[in-house]
């Protein structure tokens, strides 16, 4: 049964960065793309980057391109998401998932394709 954690969220100033991290467990993440997904109060969930199984695909919303980097460790089964640049519109509890179904060079953007979710981790940009 594969598990997924989310770390590394928090309180952080307009400007600010956070690392956040996802670990998997009971599961391979070969052949599967990894997506961060995030969700405001009174707001969808809105897909902001993912990451395919070859990493030669990733995807990043036009709200946090050129901000946000994704990143993955095949040796450990994490996947990262750095974030720069904060905002308080990034403000939200983030997801990680894994997808339903085996793909390799794809990264897949919808949540549809997604079968396996974190607990999620608060992020609040506030000063």
């Amino acid at each position: 049964q594969l598990q997924l954690v989310e770390s590394g969220g928090g309180l952080v100033q307009p400007g600010g960065s956070l690392r956040l991290s996802c670990a998997a467990s009971g599961f391979p993440l070969d052949y599967r793309a990894i997506g961060w997904f995030r969700q405001a109060p009174g707001k969808e969930r809105e897909g902001v980057s993912c990451i395919a199984s070859s990493d030669s695909s990733k995807y990043y919303s036009d709200s946090v391109k050129g901000r946000f980097t994704i990143s993955r460790d095949k040796s450990k089964n994490t996947i990262d998401l750095h974030m720069n640049s904060l905002k308080p519109e990034d403000t939200a509890v983030y997801y990680c998932a894994v997808s339903k179904r085996s793909v390799y060079y794809d990264c897949l953007r919808s949540a549809v394709e997604y079968g396996y979710w974190g607990q999620g981790t608060q992020v609040t940009v506030s000063s």
